[in-house]
């Protein structure tokens, strides 16, 4: 059996070429076996002999503010790029303005607090032993450098993101701001995705961790299931970050993706709703 998506929102290569030249002119989980199981179980997915025509990937791009020059060659691609970028570092705000300039989305980064606290998650970040004041101080002041910020998604956060009171805490900030929530699934016990659900907020998950390795042939290995995912699921969201590895992978497999029917769209435009 054969099933077509809806095509609302949905921008070919060739057509995001034509509206972005007009608008300028004026660790963690590889795989995403883990999660199909959660997605046939919460939202009916369809069987696996089921496939889909033109089914939809979503790319994010991680950890943008660090550099500049890593993040310019995703910017050159000629596809939609979610652009999810880190509060408070050297080039966070001139990145988001670019990209936005560019006509890509733009998403917080949302540091969160990881179970080794050895390991710094940043400014802007978020902590279980933060009252709710604290948190929302924070929340507000990572959002006031990204204006036109639309989403949010977690960075790290592998024990913040288990925690549901805390989870639900935060995101009712977000949810106010008509904000959709994509949770980067750092934990295989994270609640973050269940409870914005239960926030009745726009949401989904990251099916594919795309370059956890700095190798490109092990980055095309892993765009390969996201393409499998999409097919059987009608979308797939992967999670990439501003690495040369990745970019160049990604040169290719656009390339490819789009001739085989697949089409790229923002992270706004696979959420559940």
């Amino acid at each position: 059996m054969i099933k077509m998506p809806k095509r609302e929102n949905m921008l070919s290569r060739r057509d995001f070429l034509r509206t972005t030249t007009a608008a300028t002119a004026g660790t963690l989980l590889g795989g995403s076996t883990l999660f199909e199981g959660v997605a046939r179980a919460a939202f009916s997915e369809p069987e696996p002999e089921e496939v889909y025509l033109n089914p939809r990937i979503s790319l994010i791009i991680d950890d943008v503010g660090y550099n500049r020059s890593r993040v310019m060659p995703f910017l050159e691609l000629g596809v939609p790029i979610t652009f999810s970028v880190l509060p408070h570092l050297t080039y966070s705000c001139k990145l988001a303005d670019k990209i936005h300039a560019d006509g890509h989305e733009v998403m917080l980064h949302q540091p969160m607090e990881p179970y080794d606290r050895k390991i710094d998650p940043g400014p802007g970040a978020l902590y279980l032993g933060q009252t709710v004041q604290e948190m929302n101080s924070v929340i507000v002041k990572n959002l006031e450098s990204f204006p036109f910020a639309v989403g949010v998604n977690n960075h790290m956060g592998s024990r913040f993101t288990e925690s549901q009171n805390k989870v639900a805490e935060s995101l009712k900030v977000f949810r106010e701001r008509d904000f959709y929530f994509i949770d980067s699934f750092t934990s295989s016990n994270s609640v973050a995705f269940e409870t914005a659900r239960q926030l009745r907020m726009r949401s989904a998950f990251r099916n594919v961790f795309i370059d956890n390795v700095w190798d490109k042939d092990y980055i095309c290995s892993q765009l390969a299931k996201l393409k499998r995912h999409a097919r059987r699921f009608g979308h797939a969201i992967g999670i990439g970050h501003p690495r040369l590895e990745t970019v160049r992978a990604l040169e290719e497999f656009f390339d490819g993706a789009e001739e085989e029917g697949f089409v790229f769209t923002y992270a706004s435009k696979i959420v559940y709703t």
